[in-house]
């Protein structure tokens, strides 16, 4: 007995079986039942969704010898001569399939045209040609269409079929506006696990969950790609079909390498990664698949850290991903997933792969945790440690333990910053209000510096941040002159505001001043300009962050923290 593969046995027979496309089966069932079908349709969507399906459901729908009109479904009967005929594919007067693929040239398009001249084969019935992959047709193919898809014969009806509607918009976009145009949707993947749940029932196969959910997640979205992979698989399986299995019949990594690679990384154990990648290579595992099943891990740890419950895993990843989650933060798994998403095109373009996804692991491996600054300092201020949640080294018992890694040894301070937090450190408290008369002196401005910054700050918050690298380094009569050691573009900034700053300075005061900004450029041997840059930006603004807090700089130095935005 010849077998039927399951994706033909299983194809859907009616406009309401279709699986997630609920949109279509309406439009194209209520246009049936309506009488109100036009006169050409473009089916879009992904493959395996049921675009060409649609199209052989719609043309046993018009021809259908039994259909009532009357009841508004617009559904085919499915058991007619008519529709099992369009059902099995069977040579047809009436519907005609095309592959375009193959009848792409302009001479195939004008012998379309010329046989849909000829009427049905009956009345009452339909001539539907469905064109399917109708992106491959060319440009002058789609022009000899355009007068007969404009103005068709009387009972007529062409169904175009495309996995890429842009190329047809791109080839001729007149097309586009004489189609009704329907969009075909990827099918859930528990959509599908559901589905084949019901075909192994029917075909009484023992199948295990994790092997449908493996399956639900390698279609990709198509029930035919799915229907097709359980075919396969049935032929690897003595009996009941296992995770195991499907994976051998696919060559799929295993779900509990992902859950190791996850513990090298929760455990910080960088030595393990070579060892870890050579087992994936002799096992001629695709790297590039290997790194898009690390971005679905990777997905659904942050899901499960946001309170979500991911879905389409299988039983022993969702217990590796719980095992884990609370040695990581939603910082940590952003900065994984970034540092994956920068590594990925060099992965897929880069002829020694392998390199990349080690650098990649050793990366996530190397990772320091986030710390909040609120978190430093409130330790700081309390006197005790920063990062009590510290990730553990977690080493199974039955192996010796490794020796924790050691801390990095704080970077030393450069001679000019520790000089100036000390000399800040020392300085006098500031007046206790700016509305006493004071002397204008240098000693006075730089202790009421930070009230006047203050001052500056609610009229520009950005200038506040220049400002805390600005050091008062003179005073002459009506005129205070300030040093910036930033770049020239800051630098013509504050220039432009030195009457903000002057406001701050004489309302402070209580006297008329002007203010004159000092570059380091202008005491110094003239340098070339360097090129601003986003990272020269960033870099500034941190610097500017450490000099306006010290105890923010001091708990940086001292833990060798990085400071991020």
């Amino acid at each position: 007995m010849t077998h039927t593969a399951l994706a033909r046995k299983y194809r859907p027979l009616h406009f309401k079986d279709l699986m997630a496309q609920n949109h279509v089966a309406t439009g194209l069932a209520g246009a049936v039942a309506k009488d109100r079908v036009a006169h050409g349709y473009l089916l879009t969507g992904p493959r395996g969704t049921g675009k060409t399906t649609a199209a052989r459901i719609l043309a046993m729908a018009l021809n259908c010898e039994k259909r009532d009109r009357d009841a508004g479904e617009g559904e085919p009967c499915g058991e007619c001569d008519s529709c099992k005929r369009v059902w099995a594919g069977s040579a047809n007067l009436d519907v005609v399939e095309i592959d375009a693929a193959s009848n792409r040239g302009v001479d195939d398009a004008r012998e379309l045209r010329e046989r849909a001249m000829y009427a049905a084969s009956a009345e009452g019935r339909y001539k539907v040609y469905i064109v399917d992959e109708a992106h491959m047709l060319t440009r002058e193919a789609w022009n000899a269409l355009l007068k007969i898809l404009e103005e068709p014969p009387p009972g007529v009806v062409f169904v175009f079929a495309t996995t890429e509607p842009q190329k047809i918009a791109n080839t001729t976009t007149a097309v586009l506006s004489r189609l009704q145009r329907f969009d075909f949707r990827r099918i859930g993947p528990q959509a599908i696990v559901d589905r084949l749940r019901e075909v192994v029932e029917a075909e009484g196969i023992g199948v295990d969950e994790d092997a449908l959910t493996l399956i639900g997640r390698v279609a990709n979205g198509g029930m035919r790609d799915a229907l097709s992979i359980l075919d396969q698989v049935v032929v690897f399986s003595d009996g009941s079909i296992t995770a195991e299995a499907v994976r051998e019949a696919l060559g799929l990594i295993d779900d509990e390498l992902y859950g190791e690679v996850l513990d090298v990384v929760a455990g910080r154990r960088p030595e393990e990664v070579f060892p870890l990648v050579a087992r994936l290579m002799d096992r001629g595992a695709d790297l590039i698949e290997f790194v898009g099943g690390l971005g679905e891990v990777l997905r659904a740890l942050m899901v499960r850290k946001l309170g979500g419950t991911p879905t389409g895993l299988t039983e022993g990843l969702r217990l590796a991903i719980e095992k884990v989650e609370g040695d990581f933060s939603e910082g940590d798994v952003l900065r994984m997933l970034k540092l994956l998403e920068s590594s990925d095109g060099a992965i897929r373009r880069s002829p020694n792969a392998r390199l990349h996804v080690e650098t990649l692991l050793l990366q996530w491996a190397f990772l320091d945790r986030t710390v909040e600054i609120s978190e430093i300092l409130e330790a700081l201020k309390g006197g005790g440690e920063v990062g009590k949640t510290e990730r553990p080294s977690r080493t199974p018992p039955s192996e010796p333990s490794h020796e924790p890694r050691p801390s990095r040894p704080p970077r030393p301070r450069p001679e000019k910053e520790a000089s100036a937090v000390s000399a800040e450190s020392e300085a006098p408290p500031p007046p206790p209000s700016p509305g006493r008369a004071l002397e204008p002196t240098i000693q006075n401005i730089k202790a009421g510096w930070s009230v006047i910054v203050d001052s500056v700050g609610r009229k520009k918050p950005l200038l506040r941040e220049v400002l805390a690298v600005v050091e008062p380094v003179g005073v002459d009569k009506s005129e205070v002159s300030l040093r910036f050691s930033g770049g020239e573009h800051e630098l013509e900034g504050l220039n432009r505001n030195r009457g903000i700053v002057g406001e701050a300075i004489s309302g402070y005061f209580d006297r008329r001043f002007t203010v004159s900004f000092i570059g380091e450029s202008s005491q110094e041997a003239p340098v070339e300009p360097k090129r601003q840059t986003l990272e020269s930006d960033r870099e500034a603004r941190l610097k500017g962050y450490r000099a306006k807090d010290p105890a923010l700089d001091s708990a940086a130095d001292a833990l060798d923290l990085e400071i991020i935005e």
